[in-house]
């Protein structure tokens, strides 16, 4: 059965030359209004905007055009007349014909990006380009310094770094061949085969993906950008500065690209705003309505034709790199303890962070800390047991700043004594604050980033207790274990989405939590005195929430399913699992006395 075609805007064909070569061009909108140049990549044609054209026609004039090589357009036969100078100057020839009096806004992908790197480099771009969009295509003479400097100075991370870049970039050395690469890009040239192919290494659904019938002829003519570029850039790279307005989308996914050449960006982008996102390379096929939204966003910011958006507020902080820079973070119990901590570490990694408590007076202060480390902070009211209250908090937070890319659900209480000596308003409270907040954050913002389709990640804090059965702790263990395993089934649910779910098991931990648990079945003052023997013993155990709080940034970073925290949690968890019967014998012992 043969796919359905893409359905194609209504485009107003024309023709601008450039050196000799004559390019195709496609128009959408009304020209009065500021324009906005498309630039596709290998193999595609104006056919890769497809998805993203027509929305941004409705508020600006839009104009993509078939780069020498592809589509339409001239295909000069010089390696030479592909060089990134040429490029540039096809795009100035383009803008400076289709828009003569005002400087265009520059959306562009991959190779589309490469190039539009060279002109934004140049002298006279602020006269002609007022801002751009760069998916998927670094600059290469930036690209040519950051692996100079990451070899002169060989730390194993940096070393990394290059190696996983060439490991990437393989097949541009394939590329540099005279006769193999024609002959398998021939092969892969088949749409169909193509589309399978995209599907196959980052997910890319093949109803979205809209080539020209040119395909195989544009891949073996597209060999040339690499032949003439390459080489030529990383051996003698040249790397300027712009004052053009940036917007770089960074693809954490990204098959071809690490994230990790974008780094020195900002040493030659004045004005720059950078988004990660856990996505792959064809973006504009994989996600359009995100990117479109992106750029939209971008492009009011730069035209003053709206309030900024949150999105591209966060991009705007980063100013160097830093791991999750401009993620937005949600955290529940921020006010102390491990919420407090996290809070800060995330903060000095350049998030924005959105800070909920009980205790508004203490969220405040945490949020009043975060600022100092330099980041936005927000601080709010929330009882997260209140189910109807949650909703409409996490409701509240999408409309002010956005879609989280990261929640953590803190907040919790605790409760020691015997089951049968609980009265049924601790239980209850225990947990509705303990699992059925979690529950509810979980499901609230785990909807929001299923619906934006980006990925994302969401951090539960459960304890060592889900795992290492008390007589003293029942209730409190039973209210984590429910947080466990309720976060590696949500891990399974949301995995196919790109959203990560960790579930943090902190062992014996000196916060504030412990001189607050109530414990049941004793008097006012046999229960304090408890209490206070508990705090001591917590205090002298001397394990502090900033080190729990670095456990939940690496979990973040790399996806890490379930984290014991602490010696204690890390061996009870490996008991319970290899030897549970040890840990039936250990929960007759009374740990509240």
């Amino acid at each position: 059965m043969s796919e359905k075609a893409v359905q194609q805007p209504d485009w107003r064909r024309g023709t601008v030359t450039s050196n000799g070569i004559r390019l195709a061009t496609y128009e959408l909108g009304d020209s009065s209004k500021p324009t906005v140049l498309l630039v596709h990549g290998w193999p595609d044609t104006h056919h890769l905007w497809t998805h993203i054209a027509p929305r941004l026609a409705e508020r600006y004039h839009v104009v993509a055009y078939d780069c020498r090589g592809f589509g339409e357009s001239d295909r000069p036969r010089q390696v030479a007349a592909y060089s990134l100078d040429e490029l540039a100057d096809d795009l100035y020839a383009v803008a400076e014909s289709v828009s003569p009096d005002d400087a265009v806004h520059v959306v562009a992908h991959d190779w589309g990006s490469v190039q539009t790197w060279e002109a934004v480099s140049r002298p006279r771009a602020n006269a002609r380009i007022a801002s751009f969009v760069s998916v998927s295509g670094p600059n290469l003479d930036h690209l040519g310094q950051f692996v100079r400097d990451q070899v002169a100075s060989p730390t194993p991370r940096h070393l990394r770094n290059v190696l996983a870049q060439s490991m990437s970039s393989a097949y541009t050395g394939l590329f540099q061949l005279p006769v193999l690469p024609n002959v398998l890009l021939r092969a892969l040239g088949n749409p169909t085969v193509w589309k399978q192919f995209l599907r196959a290494v980052e997910g890319t659904p093949p109803e979205n993906v809209d080539v020209a019938d040119s395909l195989r002829r544009d891949m073996v003519t597209g060999l040339a950008l690499y032949r003439a570029n390459i080489r030529a850039k990383l051996l003698r790279p040249d790397p300027r500065t712009t004052t053009v307005p940036v917007l770089q989308v960074v693809n954490e996914r990204d098959i071809a690209l690490r994230p990790a050449i974008y780094d020195n960006t900002p040493t030659y982008a004045a004005k720059l705003w950078r988004r990660d996102t856990p996505t792959g390379h064809w973006l504009p096929y994989t996600h359009p309505e995100y990117l479109t939204g992106l750029v939209l966003d971008f492009l009011a910011l730069q035209t003053n034709s709206g309030d900024p958006a949150p999105a591209i507020e966060r991009a705007r902080l980063f100013t160097e790199p830093k791991p999750l820079a401009g993620k937005l973070v949600v955290i529940t119990g921020a006010g102390s303890g491990i919420g407090r901590e996290t809070a800060l570490a995330l903060a000095e990694r350049g998030c924005e962070l959105v800070l909920a408590d009980l205790d508004l007076a203490s969220a405040d202060e945490t949020a009043r800390a975060c600022k100092v480390a330099g980041s936005a902070a927000h601080a709010y009211l929330l009882d997260v047991s209140d189910t109807a209250d949650f909703v409409a908090f996490a409701a509240r937070i999408r409309d002010l700043h956005g879609v989280p890319d990261i929640v953590v659900n803190n907040a919790g209480i605790g409760l020691a004594g015997g089951v049968l000596a609980a009265t049924d308003e601790q239980v209850d409270r225990l947990l509705d604050v303990n699992l059925r907040g979690v529950v509810t954050g979980s499901r609230e913002f785990g909807r929001q980033m299923v619906e934006r389709g980006v990925g994302g990640h969401i951090v539960n804090i459960a304890s060592a207790a889900a795992f290492t059965p008390s007589r003293s702790l029942g209730l409190y263990s039973a209210s984590k274990a429910g947080v466990l395993l309720f976060s590696e089934s949500l891990r399974a649910e949301l995995a196919e989405h790109r959203i990560g779910v960790s579930a943090i098991c902190p062992g014996l931990v000196d916060t504030n939590i412990v001189s607050s648990t109530p414990i049941a079945g004793l008097d006012a003052e046999a229960e304090q005195a408890r209490r206070d023997r508990l705090d001591r013993f917590y205090q002298r155990r001397g394990f502090t929430p900033d080190r729990v709080a670095g456990e939940i940034v690496a979990a973040i970073e790399h996806n890490r399913a379930v984290v014991p925290v602490t010696v204690e949690a890390k061996v009870g968890y490996r008991i319970y699992r290899f030897a549970p019967w040890l840990s039936r014998i250990g929960a007759r012992q009374n740990v509240t006395g």
